[in-house]
């Protein structure tokens, strides 16, 4: 499975992205998906997951009522819709796709949210 991420970008606070996540290979819909941010000097932190079949999702408190993490099997993409952006939410994302024995990742999107 390749991922790529896209839909970062140059936001003031307050605003929306949406990043998506294009898989291609195969199996895409028996793989549960996370998006994951790394800030400058920090560790990578989980911010959103769902579950293969989009019946379970988790968020990090960071972003519980903001961030949206969402998946369309019928076209191998994750979305995370990010709205009320903060400066903190300064990171580069990563889609991640997993299940038993597999663990893939994107190689990142830069989101900036700055005035």
């Amino acid at each position: 499975v390749q991922l790529v991420e896209s839909g970062g970008g140059l936001v003031q606070p307050g605003g929306s992205l949406n990043l998506s996540c294009a898989a291609s290979g195969s199996s895409f819909s028996s793989y549960a998906m996370r998006w994951h941010r790394q800030a400058p000097g920090k560790e990578r932190e989980l911010v959103a997951l769902m579950s293969s079949h989009g019946s379970i999702t988790e968020y990090a408190e960071s972003v519980k009522g903001r961030f949206t993490i969402s998946r369309d099997n019928a076209k191998n993409t994750v979305y995370l819709q990010m709205n009320s952006l903060k400066s903190e939410d300064t990171a580069v994302y990563f889609c991640n796709a997993f299940r038993v024995g597999k663990d893939y990742w994107g190689q990142g999107t830069q989101v900036i949210v700055s005035s």
